[in-house]
């Protein structure tokens, strides 16, 4: 496969030209890269209006992931999200009438600020279970029920598929209840661009969804910010004609070229033998755990790239394992109180694998901590819209303090970036305890 963005810089680069354009480091390497770090000189293709290099780019990775068209980002699933919520809600803004969400309720916060912007409505959707933060199971028959009972026609149905933890839900069962109901689909799949690859394909693309973000970032090799927003062959034929003006209209005028070379090499990347490596990788990660099972270490069923451990049914917090991995030289993707998270890929080597092993062979055993999470209510009443909660003036109090006081902007750290209290929402006793239990000692509170 042909890598028309990655041809044209590098031709350009190898040239004798003087770069009186921008950046201005005019190609003189500091950290190294800047000879291919161009701007939209001629040839280069506008991002937001492609009909050059990028657009033929954009063509090879819509042809690798069967969608009807497939967008580039080079600002993450953060942009995507935002230019998702826009292009549902852009037929269903009537006089009189507010854009209305549902959405399960372990969205990234990028999802609350472009509601914030957008000045959405949200009925939010919640699990069953007790889970954590970072996850809500959600079966068919509730998106059915929720559904049947909302008050008025949604814009969209919105999940998260893979989350954080790598749990996924049953796309496919609940597209088919979206579109039985004529709701779109739209799911942050920023954890799984690489399932299309599999063995049948798991991507929400080919599960039935409208319309889906992937931070290429996360599991393939593109450098960081690097992302795509897809549409189905499905879906609304109208969301062709505006997406590129969704992205734009929350997107820099400034795109990185360095990203947009590696989202294109990617997909030359792709196409040749990808399939056959990542189910190498996905055998060697099986493998892993079984090895890591051998030695007590509790493994949490997952999406095949992550090993997700349940540090309580080892006697560990989360922060302390990840502590004693990164004193044996191994930095993990995610720790928290309850879980520990790593994320490999075929670019994963072997003794990246075995130094796991070895690790969790030498770790002492313990008494498994018995302590549950604090319960999230079912119904939490929001006092204002989350437009007014986030723009609103604010103070920031100690969490014990905030018992009755409305939640301003999302105070969460990313990684998770999952809000325990949405903005505009009245914070209560039970809300408190689950916001300590998460170490949010401070929050933001609407004055």
């Amino acid at each position: 496969m042909n890598t028309p963005i990655v041809d044209f810089v590098g031709q350009y680069a190898s040239r004798d030209i003087s770069r009186f354009h921008m950046p201005g480091h005019k190609g003189v390497e500091f950290l190294g890269c800047e000879r291919l770090d161009v701007t939209e000189i001629e040839g280069a293709d506008v991002l937001y209006g492609a009909d050059g290099i990028i657009a033929e780019s954009e063509a090879n990775a819509t042809s690798l992931f069967g969608t009807a068209h497939t967008y580039y980002s080079a600002e993450g699933s953060s942009l995507v999200i935002k230019a998702m919520l826009s292009m549902l809600t852009f037929a269903d803004r009537r006089e009189g009438e507010r854009p209305l969400i549902l959405a399960a309720r372990n969205a990234h916060k990028a999802f609350v600020y472009a509601c914030a912007l957008l000045d959405l409505d949200v009925v939010w959707l919640a699990s069953a279970q007790n889970e954590h933060l970072c996850s809500c199971t959600l079966l068919p028959r509730d998106v059915e029920d929720a559904l049947r009972t909302c008050k008025r026609q949604p814009s969209a149905l919105y999940l998260t598929s893979p989350d954080y933890l790598g749990q996924t839900l049953d796309v496919e069962g609940i597209a088919e209840v979206c579109h039985r109901w004529g709701v779109p689909l739209a799911v942050d799949n920023a954890h799984g661009a690489y399932l299309r690859f599999l063995e049948p394909s798991r991507h929400p693309m080919d599960l039935g969804a409208d319309l889906c973000c992937d931070s290429a970032h996360k599991t393939l090799p593109v450098l960081t910010g690097g992302a795509y927003l897809h549409i189905s062959k499905n879906a609304d034929p109208n969301y062709q004609r505006i997406a590129r003006s969704s992205l734009s209209m929350f997107a820099s005028t400034s795109p990185s070229y360095l990203i947009l070379q590696s989202l294109d090499l990617c997909n030359a990347y792709l196409a040749n033998g990808y399939k056959e490596r990542l189910a190498a990788c996905v055998e060697r990660i099986e493998a892993t755990k079984a090895s890591l099972l051998s030695c007590g270490v509790s493994i949490l069923p997952t999406e095949p790239l992550k090993i997700v451990i349940d540090c309580a049914q080892m006697g560990y917090s989360g922060t302390e394992l990840a502590r004693l991995l990164r004193e044996a030289g191994i930095e993990p993707e995610f720790a928290d109180r309850d879980r520990l998270v790593l994320m490999a890929t075929p670019e994963t080597g072997d003794r990246d694998f075995a130094r796991l092993v070895d690790l969790f062979q030498e770790l002492p055993k313990k008494e498994a901590i018995c302590e549950n999470i604090p319960a999230l209510p079912a119904q939490i009443e929001a006092v204002r819209t989350i437009r007014q909660a986030i723009l609103s003036p604010f103070e920031r109090i100690p969490t014990q303090d905030a018992v009755g006081r409305i939640c301003a902007a999302p105070t969460v750290s990313c990684p998770p970036a999952v809000p325990v209290v949405i903005s505009g929402e009245r914070i209560t006793p039970e809300t408190v305890a689950l916001l300590l239990y998460y170490g949010v000692d401070h929050i933001d509170v609407c004055l």
